[in-house]
């Protein structure tokens, strides 16, 4: 597999092959290009600010990387581990991966868990603060050499049943709302000039494809680039088909060995007791390939939540609430049709590359 030279420039990024996509920002009334689909004023709230991971870690790797979740809550250390920080012995990432390990079908599909470092901070172990808890994974980078990598958000459900629970108005998440979009809020919110913490986080997906396929692009890097951190209003298959396509870069194998990648995670998600057992809220699908390998995986189980006595889910249903359904597996099917057409481009543009440079 050869490495083309890196492609940085924005526009050309959205325009690779037979994409276009300066209709669609100009009819979205993004008039300025495709940089301005990149919107941050969707954060609900600012991060925590985690602790630095000093632990007898080592100083952080220039080939590091961390796309997405809280600045610095992730850290290498050595032989391909990775330590994440979680609040403590009963933190719901930290349970998730004790049973995703035993179970025979979901410890295909997940990095391998390690089990749990704590340490304490400056102060010793009775300084303010007590101890620190991190579990330690595999580094899904180790092993690549300059990779590319790429951050897909799963479900068409993000947010917590308890999350939304609350019906409660509030100005602070309409003044959210219309910094994204003025003509959003119906006349009655507009009167009210306040909304629903549901109707916010609704609103807030439905700018992406989260909704309707069940996956948005969350991030992703090409090598000798910068990160691309705000993908969220990346919306229409024409938008997602040439953002992966660029992402995968004309490289056929590549496409090719995700596509297989992504079919056997979903039949061992299918088959898994785990997953039969939890609603798997903002998981991603991690991707990561260079000239000599691919690597697929899903990550992110901090809102990994065990469904109720008597609730079965399909991973696949439209949610409701009470019904715990967050289409992991609807978002694994939309994916899955997303990357064959992908590949299906890929290889038409390899037998008529004439007509690609045309464009």
């Amino acid at each position: 597999m050869t490495a083309d030279p890196p492609d940085c420039d924005q526009k050309k990024v959205w325009e690779r092959g037979n994409l276009s996509f300066e209709g669609e920002v100009e009819e979205a009334g993004y008039q300025n290009g495709p940089q301005l689909w990149f919107l941050n004023a969707l954060e609900l709230s600012a991060p925590a600010s985690p602790v630095l991971l000093e632990c007898n870690a080592p100083a952080v790797p220039s080939g590091w990387l961390q796309l997405s979740g809280h600045p610095k809550s992730i850290a290498p250390v050595a032989n391909g581990i990775v330590r994440k920080r979680v609040s403590g012995p009963h933190d719901t990432e930290l349970l998730a991966y004790r049973q995703l390990m035993i179970d025979p079908h979901a410890v295909k599909v997940v990095p391998k868990f390690y089990g749990v470092h704590q340490c304490f901070q400056s102060g010793g172990e009775t300084g303010a603060g007590g101890p620190e808890c991190f579990i330690e994974l595999h580094n899904m980078l180790h092993g690549f050499v300059d990779p590319n990598v790429m951050d897909i958000k799963m479900g068409f459900r993000t947010f917590t049943e308890s999350e939304v629970s609350n019906t409660a108005l509030r100005e602070d998440l309409y003044r959210k709302m219309v910094a994204v979009d003025p003509n959003a809020p119906t006349d009655e919110e507009h009167r009210a000039r306040a909304i629903t913490k549901l109707r916010y986080m609704q609103f807030r997906e439905n700018m992406s494809s989260t909704q309707e396929k069940g996956f948005r692009i969350e991030a992703l890097k090409m090598r000798g680039c910068t990160p691309v951190t705000d993908l969220k209003t990346i919306k229409t298959d024409r938008q997602i088909q040439g953002t992966i396509g660029h992402f995968v870069g004309g490289r056929r194998s590549v496409a090719k060995d995700i596509l297989k990648r992504l079919k056997q995670m979903r039949t061992a998600i299918e088959k898994s007791s785990f997953f039969g057992r939890h609603q798997v809220l903002g998981s991603s699908v991690f991707i990561v390939y260079d000239d000599h390998q691919v690597g697929v995986w899903l990550i992110d189980f901090a809102k990994a939540l065990p469904l109720p006595k008597g609730t079965k889910v399909t991973h696949r249903a439209r949610w409701q609430m009470g019904n715990c359904e967050e289409g992991l597996l609807h978002g694994f099917d939309e994916l899955i049709r997303t990357m064959e057409a992908v590949q299906h481009n890929v290889h038409q543009q390899q037998r008529h590359p004439s007509r690609a440079s045309e464009v």
